[in-house]
């Protein structure tokens, strides 16, 4: 009786659980909104970099999420922190406005080429000036270890490379990868760090960046 009757009551489970899936999937784009910064680390706005972030900023909208974008390449700040960590460097305005939406945002997302293996020296230097202790982290008194100040957050990256991708991975053993996901984002606790790299760049025609920007375009939808 019992291998009889369970396919029967799996069944009825299932017709009595179509309503309640109906009424999720009505109210999953408003739901699971989320708040998205968006930087852009290539210094040309009018890049290949520029126009995959614009499609995830646009595709995310258009899908509820809401995003803050911003271009380095335009913003008005030094780059160079002077005297490391032993003087403070006021912040510009424009590196102020960033640090906000930081903490106000669930899910950061940065778009910028591979330069000589790392990242460019604008995006480098934007973290060295804005990830500041305090405000990414906080070394413990009297200890090796830190708190991680941004934890609670989750953070992707599309990266850009001339370099083909088998040729970055077994031979410079993804440098990148290491410094942005590890060096960066899990020590101030953003966390998980996905990484995406559209490669090689130099050689892709029209019809294969246009597929690039359209999966862009489809995690932008998810808020990813």
């Amino acid at each position: 009786m019992r291998g009889s009757g369970w396919p029967w009551r799996r069944r009825a489970w299932a017709v009595q659980a179509w309503p309640i899936l109906d009424a999720v999937q009505a109210t999953r784009g408003s739901a699971l909104s989320r708040k998205i910064t968006v930087i852009l680390g290539h210094p040309d706005a009018a890049s290949y970099c520029g126009a995959l972030a614009d499609a995830y900023v646009e595709s995310a909208r258009q899908a509820g999420h809401e995003v803050r974008l911003f271009r380095l390449g335009d913003a008005a700040f030094d780059p160079v922190l002077h005297h490391g960590y032993r003087q403070i460097q006021p912040l510009e305005p424009g590196l102020v406005e960033v640090q906000q939406a930081i903490t106000w945002a669930e899910h950061l997302v940065f778009v910028f080429p591979m330069w000589w293996g790392g990242l460019p020296a604008l995006l480098k230097g934007f973290f060295d000036r804005v990830f500041l202790p305090g405000f990414a982290f906080k070394y413990r008194t009297g200890s090796q270890l830190w708190d991680k100040l941004l934890a609670g957050r989750t953070a992707r990256a599309f990266v850009t490379m001339d370099t083909p991708l088998w040729y970055y991975t077994l031979f410079y053993w993804r440098p990148l990868h290491l410094q942005f996901r590890r060096a960066i984002m899990g020590f101030c606790g953003i966390t998980p760090t996905r990484i995406k790299v559209f490669a090689p760049v130099r050689y892709a025609d029209d019809a294969k960046r246009s597929r690039w920007l359209d999966e862009v375009r489809r995690v932008g939808a998810r808020g990813a």
